[in-house]
């Protein structure tokens, strides 16, 4: 990207190759923020709609012409001097093997690999973007245990590779315990597990990552997990998408988008109202509420990292299953 001044506003392109690595360009020496590695793009001229603007930067930058592109988040970053506003693209479909057309070295790299290179601040949320997957899974309340990991089961072997265990029914141990079996099912299939409820048991569980209630969300004054370890929060305004922002979170949940029969009394904020909440948010926001996989490309369109939800997303098993010695407690462990 090209030296900017204060308050820009900046382009960047997410290309794939062959093995699902993504292309990243160095910055030139003499120039802010020098010799970090970047997604390819850069300003928006006046007058220019963001997706032209990444045309031209990707043609005059690495001499790919683009054909196809979708929103994948939206960033905006105060350096010393300047302020960025980054919209990043997904480039679906281009023409042309990238080099540096201006001298700018390029590599290939897979999202987990970036965490060990210098990148600029702006683009480190672009990482945890690639990383996350599309779709989010909300486990139902469980009516037994063995007809539970049956279901999340067949949910994981359906794609599913994020689930979240959200259980309000169950007392601590038993809550636990059930993490604890949920686990090796979702390492076989390459699944993420967050457990909805206090970090430290995720810690403590090994588990993938933690998410968030409103409660907890206002309760927490800094980033309770390190680093590596996910943290998402569930939201329904731009004040907590805010405040999941400055905690440090990696991801958010943001509903209802549609209505929902679990929530008869809450307002569906529309998929208009959703974008212009996440608006700039440093942060991948998943849509919930009303919403079923095939809401996905939709939701693309209007920010959303992916879609998540609990009846569309979560296999039912309607075989006769043994009542297994598993059951809810009075106790409520959030």
């Amino acid at each position: 990207m090209r030296d900017e001044e204060a308050s820009i506003r900046v382009v960047a392109g997410v290309l794939r190759d062959a093995h699902g690595r993504v292309l990243l360009a160095q910055r030139g020496e003499g120039r802010h923020l020098a010799g970090l590695w970047e997604f390819p793009g850069g300003k928006v001229d006046p007058g220019e709609t963001p997706q032209a603007a990444l045309a031209r930067e990707l043609f005059e930058e690495i001499g790919v012409r683009v054909r196809a592109t979708r929103p994948l988040i939206a960033v905006e970053h105060a350096y010393p001097g300047r302020r960025v506003r980054l919209q990043v693209y997904e480039v679906l479909d281009y023409e042309g093997d990238p080099f540096g057309r201006e001298g700018q070295s390029l590599r290939w790299l897979s999202p987990e690999a970036m965490s060990a290179i210098p990148m600029p601040p702006a683009d480190r949320p672009v990482v945890q973007a690639l990383r996350l997957p599309p779709l989010l899974a909300i486990s139902p309340e469980p009516s037994d245990r063995e007809r539970f990991l049956t279901e999340l089961e067949a949910t994981l072997a359906s794609g599913i590779r994020f689930v979240e265990l959200r259980v309000k029914a169950l007392a601590a141990a038993a809550l636990r315990a059930l993490a604890r079996e949920a686990l090796p099912l979702c390492r076989r299939h390459g699944a993420l597990l967050l457990l909805n409820g206090p970090p430290e048991w995720a810690l403590e569980l090994g588990l993938d990552g933690a998410h968030l209630n409103r409660e907890r969300l206002y309760a927490t004054r800094q980033r309770p997990l390190p680093h590596g370890v996910w943290l998402g929060v569930s939201c329904h305004d731009r004040a907590s998408l805010e405040r999941a922002a400055e905690i440090g979170a990696d991801f958010a949940v943001l509903s209802p988008v549609k209505p929902t029969a679990s929530h008869p009394g809450a307002k569906a904020l529309g998929w208009e109202a959703f974008a212009a909440i996440r608006e700039g948010v440093p942060l991948s926001v998943y849509a919930l509420g009303g919403l079923d996989p095939t809401d996905l490309e939709q939701a693309r369109r209007f920010g959303a990292q992916g879609v998540a939800g609990i009846s569309a997303f979560w296999k039912r098993v309607r075989d006769d299953l043994q009542d297994a010695a598993f059951h809810p407690s009075a106790e409520r462990s959030q």
